[in-house]
């Protein structure tokens, strides 16, 4: 029997894992983007919904349209398969 070592088999790293992979960076970019966006557009603006006409941040309304549209995607998406 030979005997066990210390180190992973994943080539000495802490688990095998690396920390800072290409889609960790991109996801923590945009997370940053996205807070510097918010924190940009805070100024109240009117929006008109149908009828109504309603006051809010522009990126609560920016979020909400794309929230809308990335479901509208998903659902299409799923009717697909």
């Amino acid at each position: 029997m030979s005997p066990k070592t210390s180190e992973s088999s994943g080539g000495g790293k802490a688990g095998g894992r690396n920390l800072m992979t290409p889609g960790r960076v991109s996801v923590i970019a945009l997370a940053v983007l996205g807070l510097i966006f918010i924190f940009e557009n805070t100024r109240a603006t009117k929006i008109r919904l149908l009828i109504p006409e309603v006051t809010m941040p522009l990126w609560m309304a920016l979020l909400g349209t794309a929230v809308i549209g990335a479901l509208c995607g998903a659902y299409f998406m799923k009717r697909r398969i």
